[in-house]
């Protein structure tokens, strides 16, 4: 039985605790943290269970996943889905034998033998070497005469074992060559998209190893102990738990990419670990104040709980702009980036609490609250007296460091997303460097006629288009299909092949075709960003816009929030092209440039960097909101905000930048370019633009940061997020031996 209720409250501070539980007080955050501290077993459980099927699930999560899911929409895919549909076959398996004349005896007797067994096996379409009758035979062979090809197309039916079976045999050939030489090397679709899930994979678990330690080494110096370091740890690792859940249920209703795995992961470990500290921070200074444990974590739920919940909102909102686009790969990471955001948001308000209420008492109690004057403070007050100056420098700092993007080339690249150690991507260029003829064709124009008329169409409109070097081959496909290989000039994925993509699909001489290829793959994504890309940035900048208002009840602010953040956005944007486009540090980050960005990457750096963005314009606009409805001037209000959440912010993003640098030290090419880009952007904006840009900004404004036309300001006080209400002032925080009555007498019998 519960023994509080013998208690007779003997101090300001047990009378402020029921205060607390006023209605004007207790809304539904503080009650939900109320209802997870008195249930801490409870909830704990139910989170532990999650985190438990989490990561006995985890490794199936990538096993669901796909390589380069396709859109229906876009040309390229329709055109390769026809010739799938007309030939149908999983993929490929393919050998690059190197090292030894092909004409020796003993290659031609090892790879005839090898070829002639993988035919035989089932689940194999087909199996042709350099050996084999024909002219595609030629094709197979190197032009030094020193390395041929074997190539396996398994049929549509095959499994995972059955192909696993080719690579084994096809790889068996090295013991029979390696005596004078011989090197055989395994790749092929397959192959690589089987390396592609095993590296993402690895990538994941790595930045996950390497971030969670190094974050709670931080968080030790930030609070000064490890039982509140370890809260936001235990919160992040129980929320990936539970986001590798979301993300297994959405791989059964829908195609994930296997990039899509990652980024998720990134977010919701960043996004837990902000929160997480946000509470703790907010719970520690409650206690320094002189609140009992209960009442610590109900207030901490009625403030941080409520900022943590409408910057979730507005991150979610972010993410949801990718909904817009048919891309399955911007599709999938909207489903898992908003799915995250939830379950971020939730092992905050429900969690957190209830890990209060085990550790409230180990966690160290501030013995002062956080001082009017400090750095930040000084900071402010000197970007008040130049408050025009510093904008102006700041806004030209961050157009200058975005000026980069405005020369950025999109492209697919392909198997150079693996490490340069990944046989796939090793078999991958060396077909393109040594066996033109085997190689993909920059472009393909699949014909949806017999091949008479497909070479025909080839004769009299693609051989003369201005850009094409050349037509390879027509193959027929099947009696109703041909495809059309078109060589370019100059890079495949370059301007001229996408000129030559869009002449073609304005001169079809009167046929259905459909133009496929990388180079037509990106001009399909190119133009889906014109066309969907201003609607999504409009839903997002309009859904920022109301909830920000709601927040503030002002127009001034959002509408200043939303410039800002494209300023930072772009910072970010320039950087990644200046490392990944142009080189600089590729080196020391271990890559090789691939000459531009991967297509969507750009689109998926908006989204989260813009979402992650107007995370802290949240956590700093909350507190400045907070001083405000306190009756402080609108100068004071901004320079106590800044002080009382600049460390918290400055800490938080110290932890997002490890966060996302750890997973830029993987070795995918996609998920190195996501950890930089992100790293760069919350840097710049937990610096440049939170300690200088936005106190210029509102200290240039003034009062005037708060205004909104009358109609609007009935419309916040109506339907306003007033979730946090006037909090009653604390006693002074008690002396160590006037520990309040409810831990002494404790919370249950």
């Amino acid at each position: 039985m519960r023994r509080r209720s013998a208690v007779t409250p003997a101090s300001p501070l047990l009378s402020e605790t029921r205060t607390s539980a006023d209605p004007r007080v207790a809304g539904r955050l503080a009650a939900l943290g109320r209802f997870c501290y008195r249930q801490r077993r409870w909830v704990l459980g139910f989170w532990a269970v999650v985190l438990v099927i989490g990561v006995l699930i985890g490794g199936r999560v990538f096993e669901g996943t796909v390589a380069g899911a396709s859109s229906a929409s876009a040309e390229s895919d329709r055109g390769s889905a026809v010739v799938a549909a007309a030939d149908p076959a999983r993929g490929t398996v393919t050998a690059v034998v190197d090292g030894r004349p092909v004409d020796d005896a003993a290659v031609r007797d090892a790879v005839t033998r090898a070829t002639a067994e993988i035919a035989a096996l089932p689940g194999v379409s087909s199996a042709v070497d350099a050996y084999g009758p024909g002219p595609g035979a030629e094709a197979l062979r190197s032009a030094d005469g020193t390395a041929s090809v074997v190539s396996v197309r398994m049929a549509d039916s095959s499994t995972s074992a059955q192909a696993t079976a080719v690579t084994q045999r096809l790889a068996a050939i090295q013991s029979e060559v390696q005596p004078g030489g011989g090197k055989v090397t395994v790749g092929g679709d397959l192959v690589l998209q089987d390396e592609v899930k095993k590296q993402t994979e690895k990538d994941t678990r790595f930045g996950e190893i390497v971030t969670l330690p190094l974050t709670l080494i931080v968080m030790v110096l930030v609070f000064g102990g490890l039982a509140a370091a370890s809260l936001p740890v235990i919160g992040a690792v129980a929320s990936v738990g539970g986001a590798l859940l979301a993300m297994f249920g959405f791989s059964k209703i829908m195609d994930i990419d296997t990039s899509v795995l990652p980024i998720a992961t990134v977010l919701g470990l960043g996004l837990s670990i902000d929160y997480a500290l946000l509470m703790v921070n907010r719970f520690r200074e409650e206690r320094g104040h002189g609140a009992s444990i209960s009442a610590a974590v109900e207030r901490t739920a009625a403030t941080a709980g409520r900022t943590v919940a409408f910057s979730g909102l507005t991150v979610a909102v972010a993410l949801s702009g990718l909904f817009v686009f048919t891309s399955p790969v911007l599709g999938a990471v909207a489903a898992a980036g908003v799915s995250v955001v939830v379950i971020a948001v939730a092992a905050a308000l429900t969690l957190v609490p209830a890990l209060l209420g085990f550790a409230g008492r180990r966690i160290r109690t501030p013995t002062a609250p956080v001082p009017d004057e400090g750095f930040f403070s000084r900071t402010v007050r000197r970007v008040r007296k130049r408050a025009v100056l510093v904008a102006l420098v700041c806004t030209g700092v961050l157009m200058a460091a975005g000026a980069p993007f405005l020369h950025a080339e999109m492209r697919n690249s392909g198997a150079a997303v693996l490490p340069a150690s990944s046989a796939g991507r090793q078999v991958a260029e060396t077909i393109d460097q040594r066996f033109p003829q085997a190689s993909a064709a920059p472009i393909t124009v699949v014909v949806q006629s017999g091949a008479t008329v497909a070479q025909a169409y080839a004769d009299d409109v693609v051989a003369g288009l201005p850009g094409v070097s050349g037509v390879r081959a027509v193959t027929p496909v099947s009696d109703t299909v041909s495809t059309i290989d078109v060589l370019v000039h100059g890079d495949p994925q370059g301007g001229e092949a996408k000129q030559v993509v869009k002449e073609l699909r304005a001169d079809r001489g009167g046929l259905t075709t459909q133009v496929t290829g990388g180079a037509a793959s990106v001009v399909d994504f190119q133009d889906e960003l014109l066309t969907r890309g201003p609607i999504a940035l409009g839903l997002v900048a309009l859904g920022t816009l109301i909830l920000l208002f709601l927040m503030t009840g002002s127009v001034v602010m959002p509408v200043k929030a939303l410039l800002m953040n494209l300023l930072s956005l772009g910072a970010s944007l320039g950087a990644l092209t200046l490392v990944f486009q142009d080189g600089w540090f590729s080196g020391l980050l271990g890559f090789s440039p691939t000459g531009g960005l991967e297509t969507f990457i750009p689109v998926l750096v908006f989204a989260f960097a813009f979402g992650l963005s107007m995370d802290y314009e949240v956590f700093l606009l909350a507190r400045i909101k907070e001083l405000r409805d306190k009756g402080h001037s609108c100068t004071r209000a901004v320079e106590l905000g800044v002080q009382r959440s600049g460390r918290i912010i400055t800490s938080a993003a110290l932890l997002m930048v490890i966060v996302f640098a750890g997973f830029a030290l993987g070795d995918m090419l996609m998920v190195k370019q996501m950890g930089i880009a992100l790293a760069v952007a919350v840097a710049v904006d937990a610096t440049l633009v939170r300690c200088l840009l936005v106190p210029a900004a509102m200290s240039f404004f003034g009062e005037f940061n708060w205004w909104a036309p009358r109609p609007l300001r009935r419309l916040h006080d109506r339907f306003g997020l007033s979730e946090h209400v006037e909090l009653p002032e604390l006693a002074p925080a008690v002396l160590p031996t006037q520990r309040p009555a409810e831990e002494l007498v404790g919370t249950a019998s």
